[in-house]
């Protein structure tokens, strides 16, 4: 189970809580939150007690942000608050009707987050193991449920003993309406007005003053004018007796009920205070999710050591304050054992970039993504000690520079290399000489220690340290000359220019004033100064050329990005044509095969020479064949495909036959293009296809060359002619159904090599269905024999599977 550490620790001390306005980004996490107890906790949401802790925790945020980037959050809900039912419960407390619904209602969502993340537990298994609920609470949703109903009131069927009560209540309450109706009409010159009202728990009648005495009953009450006096008349008061025990029966009974569903309560109290917390995390987890969104919020990989290395980062709070277009966001880093320092103007994003860094920490240790982009790596730290703002305290007579000195002293005594520490302004605030020594060697003995270290300053000498020792580094916040202002940008690797008298300049301090302040400066600091703007400049100008290069670099994608769309737009045009003249092509050769057979019927009918209608045969044959562009035009696709091989990359020419699976046709190579596609021909169709999706040809050539010698140029003539079109008549089909394997399968064959002599493209095989074993081994006897280019199974028309038409050549 993950452990959570709430209190103040070391982790995060009270100053550095305030400092970097930790409570303002919970605040932000609260907001999105939909439960009462989501929201506490979230207001006080706990950092993980160790680094496996903090990575659990950064699973599981992983996890909510992934569901809502997905469009499938958590299911959580608004809900009641139950903190108080739940702790009478648990002190043997009984609870109201209405407490009862409301942890009827709690259950009922603890279950259906259980069902949500058991149903995505192998997605989710962070998620899972975080907010699993026990399934036995769904007894007590039921048992509850089934005695209270939706508007917290107890209903009838809780008891049979209520049932029969509540029912005797209606029966003397409607006797006692009856009578009291029975009297007001018997009085009616008495009775001021005509209804019935209730005074002290007792119907009564409102009888006028000066009346009453000839109206025997009790007196309630009178109107607050006095005219009307309210009267149990006497002839109810057993109706209103019987009635007044009747609902303390059932008061009894009530109570009764609801004691029992509270000791049900109190005997899981565990697991629903489980339950609650499970709620309340995956509230939480939700709301993660929801800020990620809005902040653009990523979880970044997380390395053993403990550093920050973060990729145009932004202070999470700016994003949160309109308009958050316009954060500028920068690449910062820290490491264990060295110091940055950060120069530059006032105002100008120094501070901001310190409690970017600390914030990023916290929120790593609490698993909470940061406002840096993917690729940012954080290490996990055991301390961010922080010295930001002013720390003037009048209640213990300290000044600004003395309260900084001892929160100084405490960070160096709490420093070690899991720490980060952030200090703005170091040593600021009294002489500058000794304050730049100060600081120096606070800097020193900080990263002596193992810190890893960001400081803000003004110091030269600061700066300076760099030049001469590797621990640290300079940074800058940058200013743009042209218009003498703040950029807010941060650059590694630089020192900044505090630029002080150029913006005493720009906000209007009179050009003497200036002019005289530029002369009390020494040559070495103007010296710097120059060498600092010369260095802004260049990096200026770098800046703008890389801004440019990633301009152009996105313009050459966006038209890449074009050209492949428009590509893919001329070969959906090529594949739509394509299926248009298939279909075409289809509906022709079936007319054509449907006159061949008409034709034929005709012959046979006229008895005319055999040997001539088998001439007619092989004309018609061949005239249907010519329609085909592409071969069989309806072949299995997926036996077709599984007899053809990929084409080897780089083998394809100009001239070579290919296969074309998509479009089942096969088809001559007319160009092979530089970016890999390929422009293939069937006939006058043309189409731009990719060099992967092509498979190879069979080489008919090579095969009718092993079989026909002696023809070798009617053989060059076929291997280069499409298949004909599987028409079937008389001479082309023979049947050997009924026959034995072996003398099946040898009857067939000698047809296949009488038909090929006869100059038949195509033959029929009838084989029937049977047990299969006929079928099978005349496909496999065929299968790779050299007369037979290519064989399938029947179409429904030709007599399905029962029949093997064969391709001879």
């Amino acid at each position: 189970m993950v452990k959570y550490v709430f209190e103040e620790s070391e982790l995060c001390p009270e100053r550095t809580r305030a400092d970097l306005e930790w409570d303002a980004l919970l605040l932000a996490i609260a907001a999105r939150t939909e439960t009462p107890f989501g929201k506490r906790l979230a207001l006080a949401l706990p950092f993980g007690e160790s680094h496996a802790a903090s990575r659990v925790l950064l699973r599981e945020s992983e996890e909510a942000c992934r569901l809502a980037r997905d469009g499938h959050p958590l299911p959580t809900a608004s809900l009641p608050d139950v903190d108080d039912a739940v702790a009478r419960a648990a002190a043997l407390g009984v609870l109201s009707s209405y407490e009862l619904r409301d942890l009827c209602a709690v259950i009922g969502a603890a279950r259906n987050l259980r069902r949500f993340l058991q149903a995505r537990q192998s997605e989710l298994p962070a998620l899972f193991a975080a907010c699993s609920t026990d399934p036995s609470l769904d007894d007590l949703e039921r048992e509850i449920a089934a005695s209270i109903d939706a508007d917290g009131t107890i209903a009838d069927r809780a008891s049979p003993e209520l049932k029969r009560l509540r029912g005797e209540k209606l029966a003397a309450r409607a006797r006692m309406m009856q009578k009291l109706d029975d009297l007001m009409t018997r009085h009616e010159k008495l009775i001021q007005e005509r209804f019935v009202t209730e005074r002290e728990g007792r119907f009564v009648l409102p009888v006028r003053s000066d009346a009453h005495e000839r109206f025997p009953g009790i007196v309630h009450g009178t109107s607050g004018s006095g005219a009307t006096v309210f009267v149990e008349p006497r002839a109810v008061i057993p109706l209103g007796n019987r009635l007044k025990m009747l609902e303390g029966d059932v008061a009894r009974e009530e109570l009764a009920i609801v004691a029992r569903l509270s000791t049900s309560v109190h005997g899981v109290i565990e697991s629903l205070r489980a339950a609650l917390h499970a709620l309340a995390w995956a509230d939480v987890k939700a709301a993660v999710g929801r800020l990620a969104l809005d902040l653009e919020l990523w979880i970044p990989e997380i390395a053993d050591a403990p550093m920050l290395e973060l990729h145009r980062a932004r202070h999470p709070l700016l994003m949160l304050a309109p308009p958050a277009a316009g954060v500028v966001a920068s690449d910062l880093a820290a490491h264990s054992g060295r110091a940055v320092v950060v120069s530059g103007p006032n105002a100008g994003g120094k501070t901001v970039a310190l409690k970017t860094l600390g914030l990023a920490a916290l929120m790593v240790r609490a698993g909470l993504p940061i406002a840096a982009q993917e690729g940012s790596k954080v290490g996990l730290f055991d301390a961010v000690l922080s010295d930001v703002g002013d720390s003037q305290s009048i209640k213990t007579s300290l000044s600004t520079f003395s309260a900084h000195v001892k929160n100084l002293v405490h960070i160096l005594e709490a420093t070690h290399d899991r720490a980060l520490v952030l200090l703005d302004e170091l040593a600021g605030g009294t002489d500058p000489r000794e304050g730049e020594a100060l600081a120096a060697g606070v800097l020193d003995s900080l990263c002596a220690r193992g810190g890893a270290v960001v400081a803000t300053t003004h110091y030269e000498g600061l700066k300076m340290l760099a030049s001469g020792d590797g621990r640290f580094e300079n940074a800058s916040v940058g200013f743009d000359l042209s218009t003498m202002s703040p950029t807010f940008q941060v650059t590694l690797g630089v020192p900044g220019s505090s630029s002080a008298l150029a913006v005493a300049r720009r906000f209007g301090m009179p050009s003497l004033v200036v002019e005289r302040a530029e002369r009390f400066l020494s040559r070495e600091d103007k010296t710097f100064d120059e060498v600092v703007r010369r260095l802004e400049i260049e990096r200026r100008g770098l800046e703008l050329a890389r801004a440019d290069a990633e301009r152009k670099a996105e313009e050459a994608v966006a038209a890449k990005r074009a050209l492949d769309e428009e590509i893919e737009a001329v070969r959906r045009g090529d594949s739509q044509l394509l299926s248009r003249e298939t279909e075409n092509l289809v509906a022709n050769v079936r007319r054509a095969k449907e006159e061949l057979r008409a034709v034929h019927e005709k012959l046979r009918a006229r008895k005319l020479d055999p040997t001539a209608v088998k001439e007619a045969g092989r004309t018609l044959d061949r005239i249907a064949s010519q329609v085909a562009v592409g071969g069989p035009l309806e072949p299995p696709r997926e036996e077709r495909d599984a007899r053809r091989e990929p084409v080897v990359r780089g083998t394809l020419k100009k001239g070579m036959t290919v296969y074309v699976p998509r479009l089942r046709f096969e088809a001559e190579v007319v160009e092979v293009l530089a970016d890999g596609s390929v422009r293939v021909a069937a006939g006058p169709l043309k189409l731009l296809v990719t060099e992967a999706e092509l498979r190879s040809a069979p080489d008919r050539r090579a095969a009718r060359a092993a079989t026909q010698k002696n023809d070798a140029s009617r053989s060059e003539a076929k291997s280069r002619a499409p298949l004909e079109v599987a028409v079937q008549t008389s001479d082309n089909t023979v049947d050997v159904r009924g026959m034995r394997t072996s003398d099946g399968v040898s009857m067939a064959m000698q047809f296949l090599d009488r038909s090929l002599n006869e100059d038949r493209g195509v033959v029929f095989v009838i084989h029937g269905h049977g047990t299969g074993a006929l079928r099978d081994a005349f496909r496999q006897e065929v299968k790779g024999h050299p007369i037979v280019l290519f064989s399938r199974p029947g179409t429904r028309d030709e007599g399905g599977d029962g029949v093997t038409v064969v391709w001879l050549g």
